[in-house]
Formats: structure tokens, C-alpha cells, sequence
């Protein structure tokens, strides 16, 4: 894959952790950001898949991401996006939703996973199916670095739609996470209905913010 073609930078990540037929990977996107709901993905490809060409979405232009989302979809077995909004956030706090998230990523399979794995090292049990929580994920296996891109570019098309919307908080840029540009727009026209009202939005400690219709 991506023979004859020296623009990408190539990854050699495991197929999977365990050795089963059907492994779902799990990411998240949008943890550290002050607007927005937070994503997740699932992924389970087929055994022992090989795509040198998927890797970490951090370390992938978002072009990029976006030509590879098709191929993941193409070649997943199943794959689904979960979605927690900034409400559920302020209710349940970010690693919760984070969690639930993936759950509900799960949820949507159409295939049952045997086994799971998680970037990072916080998850909960899922339907009594055994899990393994790897730090850094995303960077070794195939189905965690999927995940990563479906999170990742389901979530950037979201803000982009709320940017239109609110175009001041140059959500267009910044997705949600916390830039000088958007704390500055917080501190001028206060807070969207889309804001997370339990997180630290201007950075000083000040909690009192108008709210913006």
C-alpha cells in the first residue's frame, strides 16, 4: 500500500494485541477542549490487517486524516462513532464522558468484539469483554490509531459546523481547544450553549461568564 508514493511518512503498527478474530480498538478526540461534545471511535479490522499507511493521528495533516478515514471505513469489519456533549460533560466530568464515549462507540458495532483496547491507561468494563488499556496506543496498534483518525476527523467536521455558527471563537482553527484567540473571544462575548461550563474556560480562575444566546 502506497507504493510509488514518498509524501507520506510510513508506520509499522501492530495489527493487534490479542490474538483473536475480532479486537475493536478505542480513541478518543477532544478531551482538553472548552467547547464541544467529546468523540470516540471503535474500530475492529480484519485479523492480522496490515495498512503501513495508517498511523497516530497526531501525526497526520488533516487532509490526510480525512483520505484515510474512507480507507478505514472501507476496509473495517465494523466501526462506529460515539458521541457525549458538553451538558453530559459538565454532569459526569471529561474522563467519564471520555469513557462513555467509547461505550457507546461500542454500543453501535455490528460486529461483537472477543476483546478491546484502549488508549491511555482509564477505561471501564464494557459488556464483561476483556480490555487492555495501552498508553500511547495510538502510536502502536492499527485499530487504536483508526480510531484515533475517525475520532479525530468526525469531531474537526463537527466544530467546523458549530464555527459557522459562532464564527468569533475561530473554532474553524482551534477546534474547541483552548488557544489565546478563544479564550480571548470568551472574555469579549462570553459562552456558547456549546461551551463545557465545569472547565477553568478563561484560565484565571474567574467562573462568573455571561452566557451568550
Amino acid at each position: 500500500m502506497g507504493k510509488g508514493n514518498h509524501n507520506y511518512q510510513f508506520s509499522t503498527l501492530n495489527s493487534q494485541f490479542h490474538d483473536v478474530e475480532y479486537e475493536a480498538g478505542c480513541d478518543e478526540a477532544g478531551r482538553g477542549c472548552l467547547a464541544g461534545s467529546v468523540y470516540a471511535a471503535a474500530v475492529i479490522f480484519p485479523k492480522d490487517y496490515q495498512n503501513e499507511e495508517i498511523n497516530d493521528s497526531k501525526q497526520l495533516t488533516d487532509k490526510r486524516r480525512h483520505e484515510l478515514r474512507a480507507i478505514i471505513e472501507r476496509d473495517a469489519l465494523a466501526w462506529a462513532v460515539g458521541i457525549v456533549t458538553p451538558e453530559e460533560i459538565d454532569k459526569i466530568n471529561i474522563l467519564n464522558a471520555s469513557i462513555l464515549a467509547m461505550h457507546r462507540a461500542l454500543d453501535q458495532l455490528k460486529v461483537r468484539p472477543e476483546t478491546i483496547i484502549v488508549d491511555g491507561n482509564r477505561f471501564k468494563p464494557y459488556n464483561n469483554i476483556p480490555y487492555k488499556t495501552i498508553v500511547k496506543g495510538d502510536a502502536k496498534y492499527l485499530s487504536i490509531a483508526a480510531a484515533s483518525i475517525l475520532a479525530k476527523t468526525y469531531r474537526d467536521d463537527y466544530m467546523d459546523q458549530l464555527a459557522e455558527e459562532y464564527p468569533q471563537y475561530d473554532w474553524l482553527s482551534n477546534k474547541g481547544y483552548p488557544t489565546k484567540k478563544h479564550r480571548e473571544a470568551i472574555k469579549e462575548y462570553g459562552i456558547t450553549p456549546y461551551h463545557r461550563r465545569s472547565y477553568n474556560l478563561l484560565g484565571d480562575g474567574q467562573l462568573e461568564l455571561k452566557f451568550e444566546e
